[in-house]
């Protein structure tokens, strides 16, 4: 049977998943940054390998279970999103002149009256959230499209936060939605999307049902010249009044003059307007655009479109007062989303979490030189491992374990953890050696090693993996800040 999901079912998901962030019993949710190693065709443990694309092309992640065990492997860091972190947004349309903008229509995708055909946007969409209905200006106020003057091209920029509708010397007619705040713009504004809110002020002055907005269908003839009021605007609401203009026999423009309230249909009938003085008048049809629940404004998110939200998540350098827990000597390749990760098997609280393992080494003798993505190998146990970062100073080795040869199984093809006070080899290059201190026990640079190891602060496949990005490598370095902002849309 025809059925459709509306829109509406898209907010909601938007909506509770906003919430989520914030309500009583909150889920808590983590950044990751990634894969500090090339993309590459590498070989497993049975000798087959697995092709994942390269740093310059890489591969879109399957939505596959081995993937979500994956992206723990060779995690770097995690950092947690605040709800303050998190915003609706919309798909961002800068006002241009020269452009032909959208109206609001209240019933695009229907058919038109009359006949089967659909009614459409001027760009051809055939859904409210697909035209271009809205746009913000330069002042980053954003406004809605009531009247494009019959498909006309916009030459003047809507100016002002007016209540009232304003009209422009072009012939458009805009109503003010809200202003794009200063930690908006800093925060959730991008390229190609920008924060959607509710103004209080403009919320207060809508009116529920009012109607202002009239549109010729079919212009009739035969009626007497003239400008006709007092014309009814029948339907399930009140009050509502238009005058009509009527021109070589035709009507040639429609004004509201009294909205009125309650509307949910509404139009003008030709009969009203003979009887208002358009003697003869025949075949006059006239849309009237009934506004959404509440009147324009009342609720922008709905309004808009808002079923996308934007996760906007800086990593500052190290990440000062993290300790170790953010690397900035190695690049990344992969961005996730985590939800309700734990660490030390309790649910993950704090701000960063270090996704790496580590190994602090005895002073003496002196540990060598490694180097970010060199292969480690400990031959008494056989594990493998691949650098991600080096701490010379305080002789403390960051590193991860993959399912590849050379990053992670040992030669027969388990993953072994490094242990003991087993030297440490790196492989190629000066072929560096350190040996885990196994007699200390203690905190370095906010990580706490356990005789000589420490292992992730993240909790290997915790929690549920929401969001993985695979990019080509990011070069992270200590005076540099990623921002990552992340869209999802319902």
């Amino acid at each position: 049977m025809p059925a459709i999901v509306t829109n509406k079912f898209r907010i909601h998901n938007s909506e509770q998943f906003s919430e989520s962030f914030s309500e009583s019993g909150a889920n808590v949710y983590y950044m990751l940054l990634g894969r500090p190693q090339a993309f590459a065709t590498s070989t497993r443990g049975d000798s087959r390998t697995d092709n994942e694309g390269s740093d310059s092309a890489p591969l879109t992640p399957a939505d596959a279970i081995e993937t979500e065990f994956f992206t723990f492997d060779d995690a770097i860091a995690a950092k947690k999103v605040a709800s303050s972190d998190t915003s609706f947004v919309i798909p961002r349309r800068n006002w241009t002149t020269g452009t032909t903008y959208d109206y609001y229509r209240p019933d695009y995708g229907r058919r038109v009256t009359g006949g089967t055909t659909t009614q459409a946007a001027n760009s051809g969409a055939t859904n409210l959230f697909d035209s271009t209905f809205y746009v913000m200006s330069s002042a980053f106020n954003v406004y809605k499209c009531l009247e494009n003057d019959n498909n006309t091209a916009s030459t003047v920029e809507p100016t002002g936060t007016s209540t009232s509708i304003l009209t422009t010397g072009d012939g458009y007619k805009w109503k003010y939605m809200y202003t794009l705040s200063a930690s908006q713009q800093a925060n959730f504004l991008s390229t190609d999307f920008m924060a959607v809110a509710t103004n209080s002020t403009v919320a207060a002055a809508a009116v529920d049902g009012a109607v202002n907005i009239a549109k010729i269908k079919t212009a009739g003839s035969g009626g007497s010249n003239g400008t006709h009021t007092g014309v009814a605007i029948r339907g399930d609401g009140a009050s509502g009044v238009a005058t009509v203009t009527v021109s070589g026999g035709a009507v040639t423009a429609v004004a509201i003059t009294t909205p009125g309230t309650g509307y949910t249909f509404a139009y003008i009938r030709n009969a009203d307007i003979v009887s208002a003085g358009a003697t003869s008048l025949s075949g006059a049809e006239i849309d009237i655009m009934v506004e959404p629940k509440g009147g324009h404004g009342k609720n922008a998110i709905k309004e808009l479109g808002g079923f996308f939200v934007m996760l906007n998540t800086s990593f500052e350098g190290v990440e000062s007062g993290s300790g170790s827990d953010v690397s900035a000597a190695n690049d990344f390749r992969r961005v996730a989303l985590l939800r309700d990760p734990t660490s030390g098997g309790s649910a993950a609280s704090a701000t960063t979490l270090r996704a790496t393992k580590a190994i602090r080494f005895a002073s003496s003798p002196t540990p060598g030189a490694f180097t970010v993505d060199q292969e480690i190998n400990q031959a008494t146990t056989g594990a493998v491992g691949k650098v991600v970062e080096y701490d010379s100073t305080n002789r403390v080795l960051y590193y991860i374990q993959t399912r590849f040869n050379d990053e992670g199984v040992d030669t027969n093809g388990n993953q072994t953890a490094f242990s003991g006070a087993n030297v440490v080899s790196g492989v190629g290059g000066s072929t560096p050696t350190g040996t885990p201190d196994t007699s200390f026990s203690s905190t370095v640079n906010g990580s706490s090693f356990t005789s000589g190891y420490s292992a992730s602060e993240l909790d290997a496949d915790s929690g549920d993996v929401m969001y993985i990005e695979n990019r080509a490598p990011i070069t992270r370095a200590t005076d540099q800040t990623e921002n990552v902002k992340l869209i999802i849309e319902f």
